[in-house]
């Protein structure tokens, strides 16, 4: 797993996240019935526009994962986990990608989901300064300036994290930004360092000219949550149960196949969606592997979150009022949709 690191990061073109309708692994763009190729329509709602944090997902399509499983899978873009969920709880999608704080918190509600595969074992998150700073440790952060995005789940999850390295939230002082300004107001020296997280903020900062950074992922320090997951309604699930299963299959091979080539998957995220495409998406890609997103927190297979670590997100989440309390975690997942273990690819990767 990766550690509290002091790197030098390399320049590189600037970012650009791009918005657009669905693509598509055939030429339909209606979910349901079959294609003229014999293949099931089907329609995946993700979380964030096409980029390195879903190019597996691409990869599933142009390497005819999918296909294979006899699937023609629409990929819908989002604009934030807690749409996404919205949106399937709702019934507006029967099948998504995104961070299981959002989904969980509709399900402690009665929501209708129930996450059946998770890819980050761990969110992404990370405090991270510039060498100017002086921030050389977790600890040099008593008495600075901390910008974090607004709205998110940084800001609630600190306490934890400051708790682990014998800090308080008095300690440090909290500012307040949009998540659009986060990268520039750490480089224009309007605060010390930043809530920021290793697969979007760092990226950013890299792309924008920072070099020397400090950086410490929360996972690192005691605040390892289950994180971005494929969900679906329950309603969904009791119809469609084996294409469920076939699309979970294929996916997580997408994702084997982006950790053994990342710049192929990338490769196949820019022939999906052109221009649209994230133009680091490599970085995004590569950052979450970097990370060890995909098997943090104890995780013995990829797709698959260990029951402990649900139930130390249940634990660490409603202890910072992300989750209620006294929920059973396992109302948030089911393993019925996952294939059996020798057929899920093993951790750590590589």
């Amino acid at each position: 797993m990766r550690k509290t690191t002091i790197r030098t990061l390399a320049t590189g073109a600037a970012l650009t996240l791009g918005m657009g309708l669905a693509a598509c692994s055939g030429g339909s763009d209606a979910p349901g019935g079959a294609d003229g190729d014999g293949l099931t329509k089907f329609s995946f709602q993700i979380n964030q526009p096409p980029n390195g944090s879903n190019a597996p997902f691409a990869a599933a399509v142009e390497e005819g994962f999918y296909a294979d499983e006899g699937l023609d899978v629409e990929i819908v873009p989002g604009v934030g986990s807690s749409q996404t969920a919205q949106m399937v709880a709702g019934g507006q999608a029967k099948i998504g990608y995104a961070d299981s704080t959002s989904t969980a918190g509709l399900i402690a509600q009665d929501a209708p989901l129930v996450v059946v595969a998770t890819i980050y074992q761990s969110n992404p998150n990370e405090v991270i300064a510039l060498k100017e700073s002086g921030i050389t440790s977790v600890a040099d952060l008593k008495g600075k300036k901390v910008g974090t995005p607004v709205p998110s789940s940084q800001a609630s999850m600190l306490p934890l994290f400051l708790e682990e390295n014998d800090l308080t939230e008095n300690d440090v002082e909290l500012v307040n930004l949009a998540p659009t300004s986060l990268a520039q107001s750490l480089l224009q020296g309007q605060v010390d360092a930043i809530l920021g997280s290793i697969d979007t903020y760092e990226v950013q900062l890299k792309e924008q000219g920072a070099t020397d950074m400090f950086t410490s992922m929360f996972a690192d320090n005691g605040v390892a949550t289950v994180s971005t997951s494929i969900f679906a309604h329950e309603d969904y699930l009791k119809e469609n149960p084996e294409e469920v299963k076939a699309f979970v299959r294929a996916s997580i091979k997408g994702w084997a196949f982006a950790a053994d080539d990342p710049k192929a998957a990338v490769d196949d995220l820019d022939a999906l969606w052109g221009q649209k495409a994230s133009k680091t998406s490599l970085e995004e890609l590569q950052a979450a592997f970097d990370g060890d997103l995909l098997c943090a927190g104890g995780a013995k297979y990829v797709g698959r979150a260990e029951p402990e670590q649900w139930e130390t997100t249940q634990d660490l989440l409603s202890s910072v009022e992300l989750l209620p309390e006294g929920i059973d975690p396992t109302r948030y997942y089911t393993y019925d949709y996952l294939p059996e273990e020798g057929d899920l690819p093993t951790c750590p990767l590589g």
